[in-house]
Parts: structure tokens; sequence; C-alpha cells
């Protein structure tokens, strides 16, 4: 689903927030927007929703007019028209490099519905941290360390697909000549 609220019963339990960052390319302008609905109560019957409104008019004055109307425009039918050749453009970057390093022999997780790869690394490879600084040495090419996710991110690097096609195919013919997994 691309909502929660597609799922049935969500609307009583579940607050969606969202932003264009990633969906729109707005990664930096910081615009987005949360779901609460009517149906949301608390314990005592007290809507969520005026609770939630009534912290975030004392905490924020909003986004600036260029800001709301860049995100109005990512709304309209070009602009989601535009929105959908970047989603392809990107998840097909995802697939090269998840493709790339599933050759090589790596287990991959992700790069099919998001742009990111995580690749579990071979104890070899050292920590995330150890694998960023040897790929980075070896190959030129910068990936994200796991670790850099929390604990639960050691043993993984994460790669990313925002970036222009002719880079992420110059970045995985540089992994194929240097790496392999054991």
């Amino acid at each position: 689903p691309k909502s929660i609220y597609e799922i049935e019963g969500a609307e009583d339990v579940a607050i969606e927030v969202n932003s264009f960052s990633k969906y729109a390319g707005f990664t930096g302008v910081r615009l987005g927007w949360t779901v609460i609905p009517s149906a949301l109560k608390f314990k005592d019957g007290t809507p969520v929703k005026q609770d939630f409104n009534r912290v975030m008019t004392t905490a924020f004055n909003g986004a600036s007019n260029i800001v709301q109307a860049g995100g109005l425009a990512c709304l309209d039918d070009e602009g989601l028209a535009e929105i959908n050749i970047l989603i392809d453009y990107y998840l097909e970057n995802a697939n090269i490099l998840r493709e790339t390093m599933e050759e090589l022999g790596f287990v991959v997780h992700g790069g099919t519905d998001a742009p990111y790869i995580f690749v579990e690394l071979p104890e070899s490879m050292g920590g995330s941290w150890d694998a960023f600084s040897s790929i980075l040495e070896q190959t030129q090419v910068v990936t994200i360390p796991g670790a850099g996710f929390g604990p639960g991110g050691e043993g993984f690097l994460r790669l990313s697909a925002f970036a222009p096609r002719d880079s992420v195919l110059e970045a995985c013919k540089r992994f194929k000549e240097t790496l392999k997994s054991e």
C-alpha cells in the first residue's frame, strides 16, 4: 500500500507521516505532511489531532511560501508524472546496483521498492567501517557503513541509487574489478 490507510482499521490506530524528500527529490527542503484521522482518539475519547495541532502550531511556523508552491507543483498532474519518471529512473539504478552485488556473490536486501541496497558483508571484510574504508580506497566509490544506522546496521553497507546513471554504471564497473565476496 502507498498509505497506511489502505489497510482496514488503520484510521483507528495509525498516524501517517510522509515527506517530499525522497518521493519528489526535495531533500533538504523539509516539506512533508502528517495525516491524523478524526477517528483516532486518546483513551479518554479526546481526538489526537486536537493535541497534535496544538503542539505543531506552537512549535512550528510552517514552510515558506516558495516551498509550499513547490510541494503543490509536485501534486498536480505534470508534477506527479515527473515524479513517476524519477522513481522509475532511481529504481532502475537500484536494480543495477543490486544485480552487480549479487553477481559478486553478496547477499543483498532492498533495492526493489526503495532506492537503497543493503549489502551483507562477509566477516573477512571486517566491520562496516573497515569495509567502507577498503572499498573507498580500492574503488574510489563512496558507500555508507551500516553501523551509521545503529547496532543493527553493523555488518552491512548501504548503497544509494540517487546518482546519475553513468555514475552508477561506473561504480558497478569498479566493484566488479575489485570486489569478490567470500
